[in-house]
């Protein structure tokens, strides 16, 4: 899991941090859940969240100012623990009463910004489930042809990296080559991108290191893209039975995701990266409902049928 703390907000959404540097310790940020004390303010801290971000808005300070100065000090003080890991006001609020003194006695940030609250939260829940989302390195080879993200993925070189190449020169888009990285930013939802030392470079045996994005332009290239099939390719095995009417589909679960895998067998004279982008676009169509096996089967089926049915008669 990436860490994360108060300083990466800072510099994410320009939040200005209204307690001293040196009075703060930034402590990582273990959940996207964000935390709006208003109970808490009331002075009910049986089931306080104490360590997600402490989001204050209008209301919340607004209640706070009419208390008397025994309860701000009360909540302020049981607000401030040593697992808060910030606590963030909206709207360019002034910052209540007792807080910076209270927040800095254990070190905790207090940040300031100008966007209302509503806004505030949903960038900020946004930001840390993508951060905060379980990751894993897969070796293969990951690249957007015609908006579906296709994982490539075999033994060393079986030729991922010269496949990729060529759909590049086809006109589709490389996000990673050699080492992917991928999160599972919602449930079923994987996300994949390059490691950023070899970020849009391609490893070629006999050529060596390119740069795609140098010789192709930036429209050979995206920095992240969902994955959502992957291809498997091995060597031809003349004893082993291939699927040839495609109807069984194979799945790799990643995390708790399961994505549609097929196995492609790579021999002399077989076009590969032709071979991929069809699976790509034949993919996409079984999504819109059209499955060409399905239907091939259906047929088959009925002029089963009819014969039986004329030998009968």
């Amino acid at each position: 899991m990436v860490k994360v703390n108060a300083k990466d907000l800072m510099e994410e959404f320009d939040l200005e941090l209204l307690n001293k540097e040196e009075d703060v310790a930034f402590r990582p940020i273990t959940t996207s859940d964000l935390s709006r004390p208003g109970m808490e303010m009331a002075g009910f801290f049986t089931y306080y969240p104490a360590k997600r971000i402490q989001l204050l808005g209008k209301t919340e300070v607004s209640f706070y100012n009419q208390l008397n100065d025994v309860d701000k000090k009360d909540r302020i003080e049981r607000l401030c623990t040593y697992d808060t890991p910030a606590i963030v006001l909206s709207r360019g609020l002034d910052c209540p009463k007792f807080l910076i003194e209270s927040a800095s006695k254990v070190g905790v940030p207090i940040l300031r910004s100008q966007l209302t609250t509503t806004r505030l939260s949903s960038l900020l829940t946004t930001y840390l489930e993508r951060e905060l989302a379980p990751m894993t390195a897969m070796h293969g080879v990951l690249v957007d042809i015609y908006g579906i993200g296709v994982l490539i993925t075999g033994s060393s070189g079986v030729g991922k990296s010269e496949t990729a190449l060529d759909l590049v020169r086809r006109g589709h888009r490389l996000v990673a080559d050699d080492s992917v990285e991928i999160k599972q930013e919602h449930d079923g939802v994987l996300v994949g991108q390059a490691p950023e030392l070899i970020r849009h470079l391609l490893e070629i045996r006999g050529l060596g290191i390119i740069n795609v994005m140098t010789l192709f332009g930036a429209g050979s290239v995206r920095p992240f893209k969902r994955i959502v099939l992957s291809i498997h390719l091995e060597l031809w095995d003349q004893k082993k039975q291939y699927d040839r009417l495609g109807i069984d589909e194979d799945k790799i679960k990643i995390f708790d995701t399961e994505i549609t895998k097929m196995t492609i067998p790579v021999r002399p004279g077989r076009n590969i990266a032709v071979i991929i982008e069809v699976a790509a676009m034949n993919f996409r169509l079984k999504r819109m409902g059209i499955n060409a096996a399905q239907q091939f089967t259906e047929q088959l089926s009925n002029v089963i049928d009819e014969g039986d049915r004329d030998e009968f008669l």
